[in-house]
Order: C-alpha cells, then structure tokens, then sequence
C-alpha cells in the first residue's frame, strides 16, 4: 500500500467488466447495472477463488455467484487469515474492508442450521474487484475474530454488528454499543425483537471512564496528573439544525486535544428494521431521511438494489431523469458541506451564494415530484410521475446560472489567506488510513486516491460522458474543499451533456407488477385496476436472493445490501452509509491537533447525522 494513487482501472487499460462496463449502442442510455460479471470459465478462475482454495483448501465452504457478485462462505475459525490473505496477497490487494453487517437467517433455507452470519464486503481498488464473505456462527453463541487488526473500518462496523445482533468480535478493542443507548436491552436486528419495544435513557453517561456521567454540554471538568492538568470538555455540535446530533468528548492538555470520543446513535430510528415490516415500495420515503441534503440519490441506491435483484431493464427517458437530477442533488450536497463548513470559519457572506443554488435546485426538483427537501420521488423501475414538459429548459437555465456563485465562493475564498491558514495542513489523514478506514466520495480523492464509482463500476452511461476525477494529495480540509468545488463543476459538465440527449419515452417501466398503471387505464380497465390495488397493498414481488448495490453518492460510495426471501418485504436490508465510516476517523484526526482546529475539521466531513444513525 504505498502507491502513491490507485489508478482507475478502465484508464490502466482492464477489459470491460460486465454488463454494466459494456460499450452500448451509440447514442444509448445503458439500462442497468448488475455489477462484476464472472469471468466466462467459471468461478474456480476467478483469482480470488484460486489462490484461497490454494491457500486453505478448507476454509471455503461455498463459493457463489450472486448475480454477478461473488459470494464466498468461510469456516469462522479461518476468516482472520483469508482475510488478512485478501489484503496483503499481491494478486488480490483487497485494501479496503467496504462493509461489515449481521443477518439473521431465520426462516431462510438452511436458517435453522446456522442463524446468524457475519457478512463482509470488501473492495480492491487497485484491481477494481469486490467480494463477499459470509461467516455462519453458533445461534447460540454467535461469536467471530475482529478484524480490527486488518482494516480500521471494522472498529465501529462490528460495534454495530454486536449492538444490533448481538454479535461478539473476539479481539475487539472497544466492543460497546454504538447506535443503541447503554441501557438499551436486546438486539434489535434479531428477528425475534418486537419492531414496538421501546428502553429509555434514564441518565447521560460519559465517553471517558471515570468523568461525572452528567458532565453537562458547554462545561469542564479538570484532573491534576502530577504538574499537568488535563481539561475535559464536551464538544459540539448537538443540535439537529448544525452537522447533526452526535456528541464529542475531549481531553485537552492547554489548547491540544490528546485525545476525543465521539458518540453516535442520537438520530437512530433503526431504519433498517423499519424495512423489514414495509413493502419494497414503502421504503423509499425512509431513504430520504438518510442524507436528507441529497435525497433523491438515496432513492435511486436503493430502487437499484431491487432493480439488481429483478434484473430489470429501464427505460432510456428514466436514466436519463436520474442522471441529471442525481448530479443536481449533488451539486447542492457540495455545496451545503461548503457554505456550512465556512460559516463555522465565519465567513458567512458565502453562505448565501451557497444556498441561493440549493433552493433554485429544490425549486426543479419540487417542478418534478411537488417536494423539495425529502422527494420520495424514486421508483423502483424509474421515477414516480414523468418531469414537466419544460424540464429540459429549466435544467439548462439552472446549470447555466451555477457559475456565477461558484464564481463568488471561488473569488472569496480560495486564495484567501486567512482560509487557507485555517485549512491547509488541518485534518489530514493519509491515504493508507483512509484506504483502511473504507473512505469514499471527495475525502478521499482528497489523499491521492483517485476512485469513483462513476467511473470504476460506471452505470447509466457515465462512462460515455466527457469528464474527469478530480484528485488532490494532500488530504487536509483545504484539499477537500478544492475537491467539492471542482467536482460541482464536473457535475455541471455532465448535466450539460446529459440535456443534450435527452431522450423521450416513459418515465417508469411498462409493468403493473411493478410499477402503478396510468391513472386513465385505472379508471377504465378492471385489470389496470386490480393491479393498482395489489400493487398498492403488496408491492412489487421481488424473487428470492442476495445482492449488494452501490453509487456514487455526493459523500462516497452509497451501499445497499439486499436479501429476500420471495415475500413482499425484504428479509434484511443494510445501508452501508458512507459518512459512518468517514465520522470514524474523526478522533484519529484530531488527535494531537489545535482545538481551535475542530471545528474546521469537522466541517469538512459533510457529516448527515440521518445516514450516520440510520
């Protein structure tokens, strides 16, 4: 791992790899995106299945192909060296440990066996590869090796493994509770939980061992260790309407902070149990509530996870309508992480030539859909209702105004020393961390690693449209601001392209299994109108399986993990949110650094605390 960047793969000259890396005909919008179709001679060929199978002939118990995503199961008492195998052998370079989560299987085929498995995704960017490991446990004692001493990314992972299944890493250096309270009683995710049990908090405790557990927020609580003393502090923000609701805990010595704690968990509404007891189609107003400041592309990571699942083939008109609106949502994503973060520096005349965009764009997206903030305008198979007839003109007036405050932040800001005193050389994290920490998103194009998902797994035609990566390498606050003004403009670029091809046609797939029939055929046909009803009440019926999906969202890569059972709700569904494991890093970013240098730090993360807690 000491390159000094990760290429893309497609640029280093790699064969097109499936469906979704295909060239499609001129001209045409790729319609799905099923990701890494195996290699022609079979699954013993793949490279990770040979050097494992040479390795530890014992360790693999199965080995599938999940839709194209290559599924291995383990021997737990083997995953601590096939892992660290996947990480360090040179055919394999898995450097990144993407996603850590528990299932429960009951009522699975084979649930009874093994209940509950451990499930890991993990990535190789310098080959451009993924893989899936499943690790069943002992019902009842489900218990595993932490992978902690591999990949920093399995710290928080398996704390919420362990708070949500009950799941214990042997190993684990700080196994708690992570998005539950510490009263909290039960694992929630376990599918014997009541989805209407409730614990309250009967008290505030402290992150430090020893500390008064009511320290109150704004106040200190000071301890003489010999000559020195060492100053505790809570630290904000704790308000819902600043980055979000999570508490920070801080030891100082003078103005250093040695050493902070931060707690997550404050906005947790266990998302994912709530999709559980809802139809695939009632979930996409919860994925709102993720990151809420880029909302429709939440509903587009999950409606494609289904999609993946079903195979299904969309509309050109559909990709389209996602293309333009996901690249929106993400212009206005950066640009509230920019305004936000320099109003905390006290530059606050940028924080009107930030938002002035935000609500020019809430105001196309309201012309589509009728909501602005929390859209719910994702279907599974397209979008909800077909854009106005004036959407292309609309979008192009709005990219055509951008510049001029992207022209205004960059005058202000950019080369202005006192900004860049604040930034430079504040909040860095190298790129071998940040690898191991599973970053994403500008973080960490902002270390030297040039990796987008748009353009390593490119679906919906990106990879046919004319734009580049942006990449620093210095990896500190002002890099990560460069970054998101650079990528505004790229996005800028793609939209533009992506108007001049506007195609016509449907907005949604022509399927009443899956999609609602048009209003006119409801009220005239009885068949329009049973399938309304059944659809409505049912939702769409997803057959039996596993995937994972992932996009490239305004904060890193957008991950939903999907198994189901044939029924009409998922049997588990998982967020692999992107700012959880970016906030992660946070104390190992601040150790050691200037208190006045936090909030700035912070700032950067372009932390949502409703894709943090979920």
């Amino acid at each position: 791992m000491s390159q000094t960047a990760v290429p893309d793969p497609r640029a280093a000259g790699a064969a097109p790899r499936g469906p979704a890396a295909a060239e499609p005909p001129s001209g045409r919008w790729p319609s799905r995106f099923w990701g890494d179709a195996q290699p022609p001679e079979g699954l013993a060929g793949v490279p990770t299945v040979r050097v494992l199978r040479e390795k530890f002939p014992d360790a693999l118990l199965a080995v599938a192909d999940e839709r194209g995503d290559l599924s291995l199961t383990l021997r737990k008492e083997d995953l601590l060296k096939v892992a660290r195998t996947l990480r360090d052998h040179a055919d394999l370079q898995y450097w990144m440990l993407q996603d850590v989560c528990g299932l429960d299987r009951s009522g699975l085929p084979g649930g009874d066996a093994d209940r509950f498995h451990t499930v890991y995704h993990l990535y190789s960017p310098m080959k451009g590869k993924r893989v899936r490991l499943h690790v069943p446990l002992d019902g009842a004692d489900p218990v595993v090796d932490s992978l902690t001493p591999l990949w920093a990314s399995a710290n928080w992972a398996e704390r919420e493994a362990y708070d949500m299944y009950g799941i214990r890493f042997a190993g684990h250096p700080d196994l708690r509770r992570i998005l539950c309270h510490q009263e909290f009683v039960g694992h929630p995710l376990r599918k014997d939980y009541p989805t209407d049990r409730r614990h309250m908090l009967s008290r505030t405790y402290s992150s430090f061992p020893g500390l008064p557990p009511d320290l109150p927020e704004g106040q200190t609580y000071s301890v003489m260790e010999g000559d020195v003393e060492r100053v505790y502090i809570n630290l904000g923000p704790s308000h819902p309407t600043t980055h979000g609701a999570f508490r920070i805990q801080a030891r100082l010595d003078g103005e250093i902070m040695e050493e902070t704690r931060s707690e997550v968990g404050y906005l947790h509404r266990c998302f994912e149990k709530m999709c559980e007891a809802h139809t695939f189609t009632q979930i996409i107003p919860f994925t709102d509530r993720l990151n809420y400041v880029s909302a429709f592309n939440n509903n587009v990571g999950y409606a494609m996870a289904v999609e993946k699942l079903l195979g299904l083939e969309l509309p050109e008109r559909a990709v389209a309508i996602r293309v333009v609106l996901m690249e929106f949502n993400r212009i206005m994503d950066h640009f509230v992480t920019i305004g936000a973060n320099l109003v905390d520096l006290g530059a606050l005349t940028n924080f009107w030539y930030a938002f002035r965009p935000r609500e020019e764009i809430y105001e196309l997206l309201e012309a589509c859909c009728g909501a602005r903030l929390t859209v719910s305008y994702g279907r599974i198979g397209g979008v909800a209702q077909d854009v106005p007839e004036n959407f292309v003109a609309m979008a192009k007036r709005l990219n055509g105004r951008l510049p001029e405050f992207l022209g205004y932040i960059d005058k202000l800001i950019t080369k202005n020393v006192i900004f860049q005193r604040r930034t430079r050389d504040v909040g860095i994290l190298p790129k071998e961390r940040a690898l191991s920490y599973g970053w994403g998103g500008p973080m960490l194009r902002s270390t030297g690693v040039q990796l987008d998902v748009r353009r390593t797994h490119p679906y919906y035609g990106y990879d046919q449209l004319d734009w580049e990566v942006p990449v620093r390498q210095n990896g500190d606050v002002f890099d990560r601001y460069v970054i998101r003004m650079e990528e505004i403009r790229q996005s800028m670029k793609i939209i533009r392209q992506a108007l001049e091809r506007f195609p016509t046609g449907r907005h949604i797939v022509d399927d009443w299994t899956i999609a609602l029939p048009p209003k006119n055929e409801v009220y005239t046909n009885i068949e329009a109108l049973m399938a309304h009803f059944k659809l409505t009440m049912h939702g769409p019926q997803v057959p039996p399986g596993e995937v994972y999906s992932y996009t490239e969202s305004p904060v890193g890569e957008l991950g939903f993990y999907l198994v189901t059972d044939g029924g009409p709700k998922p049997h588990r569904l998982h967020c692999r949110a992107p700012g959880f494991y970016t906030f992660a890093a946070f104390d190992e970013m601040c150790k050691g650094a200037m208190l006045s240098d936090f909030v700035a730090n912070l700032g950067s993360l372009a932390i949502i605390a409703g894709e943090l807690d979920r």
